[in-house]
């Protein structure tokens, strides 16, 4: 994003403002029709978005934008106003039956190729090629053998599907989603961070974890799972809570690769942590008509189980390492802890709405309302009765600039909120015009036959065969977009030919689209980690994938685990749950090479495939694969020098603390 200045940076601001505001109007009072809603969203959004990102970073300009800009900018606007005014002609058509005008076939090709160069510039180049393959595949398709064979689709109607077309394309449902929800969370993702959630949970996190082994990293881990689920982005949660807690962990004592790995972890399990899980939960909810809530309640157990492996095997490693804690002079008093309860107000809010059953743009919105509310009350608190009769009668300007600052800060959150908005609005986009041209050309059918007979009736060889392409897809790609896609290609598979529960397959899918953000060679959140922590970004991205070994694990026994999802009785679910931790906890052990002491190469070689397999293998009774994995807990931890491998690095000087 370009950093801009002058005259540019307060059009842009006034632009970005108007915009959010504009969306949290329609959240709460003034909801537009469906076209209405989704033309005005990519009118405010695409516009933007070539003004924020150059066309590149070493040729243009990098304060200001080009004319070249300006002008794209410009035209960018053109298409959504064209389809606003005749927003009810377009409601009334019959689609590939009434014809296009001559300024629809124009339209239609200009919106086309400037959406795929935004998301060249603002998403990435791999999602711009996809969609542009996409396109040119449309035109070639009867040309085509065998399974990529389609019928011929002509000019019309392919301009139609990207530009017109109800449901599908620019405008579709994936941009209604955007502008509807997606829009509305990243503006109260913006204010509630802005109201210092940050600061209470950077203080929760080392006050309940820093003082332990290996502090600093539980610190990310625990301080990343809260933060993760308000951002909705992997490497944007890498930036903001990795910029202090990787130095930390470095300075205790880790490696750069492993300090880099953790935050990228705990980062990409930021977005399969409930209350918000990101944008591609909001986009589940409308694919399979499920409530917000009923996902909610789905993720809470799988993502309790990913952040108990990182956890794990973070203290695993510090224990390996002999790394000691944080200095009690170096963590937060419970007081301040304390102080800032206040600011869980508006998550609180949140929760309670959805579990009301409110929508969630609506539910967002009121917990915006909340935030502001909680932060003047707070600022007048701290100003006191006192502090306000003096300033109305020694320094009534005082008060005046007060409340101006404050307005300024408000309509900064709104700004920020609009420019956060423009490349996940693009990405949406994007995501729905690649998935209009696979419903076109009857590509998810053709590669529902092409796992089917590859797996046969097999379900785990053809779960194994859709979370490679999810990865693979989602390698260098945004979560939304490889949600999107892999859940319009895959999900109806598992669905229709292997009898999974809608649900159950697409938390199968999102968890793979949002592992691909820590799965190597190409993997955005390691990317981020390893640049603040000057390290190799593959070795980044390898440890951060052994850390993130959990999600796969937890990914497949959505499948397999209706308790997972907390289906069924108290008594069935928690012998599932005990037994995944349990069996992450020992490939932990394994893959650290550390338990209670060091353990024999040969060990860990055993201890991997076994905990792995017990947490994995659901075709075994629940009880019997918990029984192996308490069996091997207990001989590691009572025979710890039968398993004893190299002798262990000496432990810093320091002593750990007393709870450890």
């Amino acid at each position: 994003m370009r950093p801009l200045k002058g005259f540019t940076a307060w059009a842009v601001s006034i632009w970005a403002g108007l915009a959010t505001a504009t969306h949290l109007y329609t959240a709460s009072v003034g909801y537009w029709e469906p076209l209405e809603q989704r033309t005005m969203h990519i009118f405010w959004f695409l516009s933007l978005a070539f003004i924020l990102y150059p066309a590149s970073t070493k040729r243009s300009p990098q304060h200001r934008p080009s004319a070249l800009d300006w002008i794209l900018a410009a035209l960018a606007t053109v298409p959504s106003i064209y389809a606003y005014i005749h927003s009810t002609r377009i409601n009334l058509r019959l689609e590939n039956v009434t014809p296009l005008l001559t300024e629809e076939l124009v339209l239609g090709i200009l919106v086309t190729l400037l959406v795929i160069e935004i998301l060249r510039r603002a998403v990435t180049p791999i999602l711009a090629g996809m969609l542009a393959i996409g396109i040119v595949y449309l035109f070639v398709c009867e040309y085509m053998p065998g399974l990529l064979y389609s019928r011929d689709i002509s000019f019309e109607e392919i301009v139609e599907t990207m530009y017109l077309s109800t449901g599908q394309g620019v405008y579709g449902s994936i941009t209604g989603i955007s502008a509807t929800m997606v829009a509305v969370f990243i503006a109260y993702g913006a204010f509630v961070e802005k109201s210092g959630i940050g600061r209470l949970f950077n203080n929760l996190g080392a006050r309940a974890a820093g003082r332990y082994s290996g502090g600093p990293a539980k610190v990310a881990v625990v301080t990343s799972a809260m933060f993760g689920t308000l951002s909705g982005s992997s490497s944007s949660n890498v930036f903001t809570t990795g910029s202090f807690t990787i130095p930390m962990m470095k300075k205790l004592g880790y490696k750069p690769p492993f300090a880099g790995g953790v935050e990228a972890a705990a980062s990409v399990g930021g977005q399969i942590m409930p209350p918000i899980m990101g944008v591609g939960a909001f986009i589940m909810s409308e694919i399979t008509a499920t409530p917000y809530v009923d996902i909610i309640i789905a993720a809470t157990l799988g993502a309790c189980c990913y952040f108990a492996m990182v956890f794990v095997s973070v203290h695993l490693e510090a224990r390996r390492l002999g790394l000691v804690g944080m200095g009690e002079d170096e963590l937060p008093t419970w007081a301040a802890v304390v102080k800032d309860l206040y600011l869980l107000l508006p998550i609180g809010t949140l929760v309670v709405l959805l579990m009301f059953q409110y929508s969630p743009h609506f539910s967002a919105f009121y917990s915006i309302i909340t935030t502001v509310i909680v932060v003047v009350a707070a600022d007048i608190l701290k100003l006191g009765r006192a502090g306000i009769v003096e300033g109305l009668t020694r320094d009534p300007a005082g008060l005046v600039r007060r409340a101006r600052d404050g307005l300024l800060a408000l309509w900064a959150i709104l700004v920020t909120a609009g420019k956060n908005t423009a490349s996940i609005a693009i990405a949406c986009a994007g995501a729905g015009m690649l998935v209009a041209v696979l419903n076109k050309t009857g590509i998810p059918p053709s590669f529902g036959i092409i796992i089917t007979n590859a797996a046969g009736d097999n379900l785990w060889l053809a779960a194994l065969l859709l979370s490679i392409t999810t990865l693979l897809l989602g390698m260098g790609v945004p979560t939304t977009p490889a949600y999107v896609i892999t859940a319009a290609i895959g999900a109806p598979t598992l669905v229709t030919e292997f009898g999974v529960p809608l649900l159950a397959a697409h938390l199968f899918v999102f968890y793979f689209a949002v592992l691909a953000d820590a799965t190597p060679p190409v993997s955005i959140a390691s990317y981020a980690a390893a640049s603040i922590a000057k390290a190799d970004p593959l070795a980044t991205g390898f440890n951060a994938a052994r850390l993130a070994i959990a999600g796969y694990i937890v990914g497949f026994s959505y499948i397999y685990a209706p308790e997972l999802r907390m289906i069924g009785s108290f008594y069935d679910i928690l012998p599932e749950v005990a037994n995944i931790i349990a069996g992450l906890s020992i490939a932990a052990a394994g893959f650290t090479g550390h338990f209670r002491g060091p353990l024999l190469p040969v060990v860990r070689a055993i201890v991997i495939p076994l905990g792995l397999g017990a947490a994995l293998l659901h075709a075994y009774p629940t009880l019997a694969r918990l029984g192996v994995s308490l069996a091997v807990m207990a001989a590691l931890f009572f025979l710890p020098r039968l398993f004893a491998g190299a002798k262990a690095v000496a432990p810093a000087p320091q002593k750990a603390a007393e709870g450890e």
